[in-house]
């Protein structure tokens, strides 16, 4: 495959090596794509795990191995002008995207009785209002044959005590129905992947083991795990599934 052959992903939410966005990349650039993706170390500056620093480059340098031509973006999606500008830069460096896979997230433990609107407002502007906007670009600007583009976006059904978070996944849910039925015309596709918990290093060994133990397969998930689903999904054998939400959790869902 040429470069002038390859199609262009464009992953969001690719900020840690030990994360499912960096999984996904990796996968799709070994698979013959191009790649965007998109980072915004602030958010892990606030999470436990801290920031990754040598994320961009390494990241990069892994792609670039598998042949891809790579451009990351620093982005902070809780600014409503942010998607407009990450699609016109990876237009301007790499061409047209033919795949927009979301797995940005912001995710603050709380509930309905400590969940401040400041926490709310800005869940529902990361995961569910720069979605939305990124879609929007996408659909704009899309220049693919038709049958080959391609959305899909990483969402979860944990709410309790997560109460911001899951609520604006609820959204993005709906997001890919709308965008699976309004941008037919475009011949895309559009899909939620559930990965269920997945150990990223969030994980303590008390929580692996009650997931393990109550998962049917009788191990935790990987980040390769929803890295393999979502390039299924990229590829044109993932072609006629559509305005669906795939769990990909070895069973969790239906076992617990």
């Amino acid at each position: 495959m040429t470069q002038q052959q390859r199609p262009i992903a464009l992953v969001t939410g690719v900020g840690r090596r030990a994360g499912i966005g960096a999984a996904i990349v990796e996968k799709l650039a070994r698979d013959g794509w191009d790649i965007g993706f998109t980072y915004w170390r602030a958010y892990d500056d606030r999470m436990e795990w801290g920031r990754d620093a040598e994320a961009r480059a390494a990241i990069t340098a892994d792609l670039e191995a598998h042949g891809a031509r790579v451009y990351a973006a620093e982005a902070d999606l809780a600014l409503p002008e942010t998607p407009e500008r990450v699609f016109a830069e990876v237009r301007e460096q790499l061409g047209d995207v033919r795949a927009l896979v979301m797995a940005h997230c912001e995710s603050v433990d709380s509930g309905i009785l400590d969940t401040s609107v400041e926490s709310w407002d800005r869940h529902f502007a990361v995961n569910a209002r720069a979605s939305w906007l990124l879609v929007r670009e996408y659909a704009r600007h899309y220049t693919q044959p038709h049958g080959t583009g391609r959305i899909i976006a990483l969402t979860s059904d944990h709410v309790i005590n997560n109460l911001p978070y899951g609520a604006s996944k609820g959204t993005l849910d709906r997001l890919m129905v709308a965008a699976a039925v309004e941008l037919r015309d475009l011949g895309l596709t559009a899909n939620a992947v559930d990965p269920g918990p997945t150990q990223t290093g969030w994980m303590s060994e008390d929580l692996e083991t009650y997931i393990r133990e109550r998962t049917p397969l009788g191990r935790n998930a990987v980040p390769a795990d929803c890295a393999e689903l979502v390039a299924f999904l990229c590829s044109e054998r993932g072609g006629w599934i559509n305005g669906q939400v795939l769990n990909s959790d070895g069973g969790f869902t239906v076992a617990r």
